[in-house]
């Protein structure tokens, strides 16, 4: 008798989001604030402000005045994703990690973050062994491929299934 248990995680995957941490007001090589992230346990997304947030609130409003409505609104759904929302990002050397979101969104004003131009951070807990490109979901390799710097989902439900196997 099949275990429907397993089947039924697998048909309700998780979502699964991509995180480049790259900033936008710096050249910086892709993967610099990937591997400062897995260092210290965070998953974030940039642009500074030029004064500190007191609440998510301020840097949403922060956000919207120096950077556009756009930067805003990512920054809010980006605070808001549920703890245990898993992540993928990708390392200098092309490599992969994959983790969750363990805790809430903070505004990182530390000299680290600002080397790396990454300051809307959450906690998170990335899983010790990096993957090589053919060792990840294809729409994973695929939503890294087509470059950018948002943090976004990765529409793929096949993906959301193989990731899941891959964390269990």
């Amino acid at each position: 008798m099949p275990d429907l248990g397993y089947a039924a995680r697998l048909s309700s995957a998780s979502p699964i989001f991509r995180a480049p941490m790259r900033a936008r007001d710096r050249e910086l090589p892709a993967g610099v604030g990937a591997e400062h992230g897995i260092a210290h346990g965070l998953v974030g997304i940039g642009d500074a402000l030029p004064t500190v947030p007191r609440s998510l609130a301020d840097a949403v409003a922060g956000a919207q005045r120096e950077h556009g409505e756009k930067a805003g609104r990512m920054l809010r759904r980006f605070a808001e994703l549920p703890d245990q929302t898993i992540v993928w990002t990708r390392t200098a050397a092309g490599l992969y990690a994959v983790g969750r979101i363990t805790g809430p969104w903070r505004y990182d004003d530390g000299g680290a973050a600002h080397g790396v131009g990454i300051h809307h951070v959450r906690a998170a807990t990335w899983e010790p062994d990096l993957l090589g490109p053919d060792e990840v979901p294809v729409a994973v390799a695929e939503s890294f491929a087509r470059g950018g710097r948002n943090f976004q989902r990765i529409h793929s439900d096949l993906a959301e299934r193989q990731t899941a196997i891959l964390l269990n």
